[in-house]
């Protein structure tokens, strides 16, 4: 296999071609049409790049893991492109999906990009080719995901398998999980082991080289209600469910045992509910782990961050948001949790204070995903609107 330093040089390649040193033509890149712009979303833009190529919502994006240059983005129009977040520049359309792109990553080494759409037609790309490699039709798709450090794909269906391949020779696996959509998954960081959620509230640990289910937690260990997310912290040692019964779950993945449960209330009257009116229902919409202390943020669907120390198993923040979170990421290196939701603004949140250190805004419409890079210098953000945005994330306190 070609070594680290070939693979460096061939990115080099595609992502530094000499375009002169001229200020990309942001100008170039504004939709001309304001339609859908809701109310109190105001015409602040703080972003440095919009990425206007999608003609329909945009549902995902991912950064490539070993330059953090290149984005790739798929959405409701059927549509997945890779291009540079410099500037804004399209290197190469991901062509053929027959249904929304709603999965979208690159491979550990950036070599390979592979989409998803909602229909089960996954293909992959080699990237620095700009050509497809291998495709695959599988059940209505859930979720995708690469190996950590393998060129190895998991994707789960709404049938409840999780398929694995390897790409580009497509030797697959499949592991069996209930009659039920695989909701959420993830590779372990050892790459030996995936823990999947599932619709019926339950989980199961995989390992992935026998084919077998290490742990299953079901019943009261299990989830109430479907798995919504799924996380882990950088050893791997803990894992956290979240799920639509507003329950996150800490669990040993060696053992497979719950070490304990955070509970946010399921309905959240804002003001008192006068007879016939619904309850706004909340859920557990996305969790991580903070990498440098022993905190894990979980998002909800009414707009809570909710910081809980690890270490006392309990809550240390709330943060509150004006309407719901989509999506939270932590940074590689510090304590500060990023957020996006559905008022279309994205906020940094320092997790020892609770305090919100910034917010930027520049969609009309709901952040629908987005990404951070390594040093988190920047944010790409994908919209209701059509659009994808780069922000450059200004930092006073580094």
């Amino acid at each position: 296999p070609p070594s680290a330093d070939d693979l460096a040089e061939e990115m080099e390649d595609v992502d530094f071609e000499d375009e002169g040193t001229e200020e990309p033509d942001a100008e170039a890149w504004e939709s001309e049409d304001d339609e859908g712009v809701e109310d109190g979303m105001e015409a602040q833009d703080d972003s440095e790049v919009t990425f206007s190529l999608h003609s329909d919502s945009v549902f995902c994006v991912s950064l490539d893991p070993k330059t953090n240059t290149l984005a790739v983005t798929g959405g409701e129009d059927d549509k997945a492109f890779v291009w540079r977040v410099s500037d804004g520049e399209l290197l190469f359309e991901c062509s053929g999906h027959k249904d929304s792109v709603t999965c979208a990553g690159f491979s550990h080494d950036s070599v390979f990009v592979a989409t998803g759409d909602m229909s089960g037609l996954i293909k992959v790309w080699r990237v620095d080719a700009k050509e497809e490699v291998w495709s695959f039709e599988v059940g209505d798709l859930e979720w995708m995901e690469w190996h950590p450090q393998a060129h190895v794909l998991l994707a789960g269906t709404a049938d409840g398998n999780t398929w694995m391949w390897k790409i580009p020779s497509g030797d697959c696996k499949t592991f069996q999980g209930p009659a039920c959509p695989a909701t959420c998954g993830r590779i372990l960081p050892d790459g030996k082991r995936a823990v999947v959620g599932y619709e019926d509230g339950t989980m199961r640990i995989w390992d992935l080289k026998q084919g077998t289910s290490l742990h299953v937690l079901k019943g009261q260990d299990g989830h109430q209600d479907p798995l919504t997310c799924v996380a882990s912290n950088k050893d791997g040692s803990l894992i956290m469910t979240g799920s639509v019964d507003c329950h996150a779950k800490l669990i040993n993945s060696a053992t497979g045992k719950v070490v304990c449960v955070f509970k946010m209330e399921s309905v959240t009257p804002k003001v008192p509910i006068s007879e016939g009116e619904e309850a706004e229902s909340n859920s557990v919409e996305s969790l991580g782990f903070c990498n440098v202390m022993p905190l894990a943020a979980v998002g909800y669907l009414d707009g809570t961050l909710a910081i809980y120390d690890l270490s006392t198993q309990s809550l240390r923040h709330k943060c509150q948001h004006e309407s719901g979170i989509v999506q939270l990421l932590w940074e590689e290196s510090s304590a500060v949790v990023y957020t996006c939701s559905l008022d279309g603004a994205v906020r940094l949140w320092d997790a020892r204070s609770g305090k919100m250190i910034s917010e930027y805004r520049g969609h009309s419409a709901e952040i629908l995903d987005f990404a951070v890079n390594k040093d988190a210098s920047i944010v790409v953000t994908t919209s209701g609107d059509h659009q994808a945005k780069v922000f450059c994330v200004q930092r006073p306190d580094r």
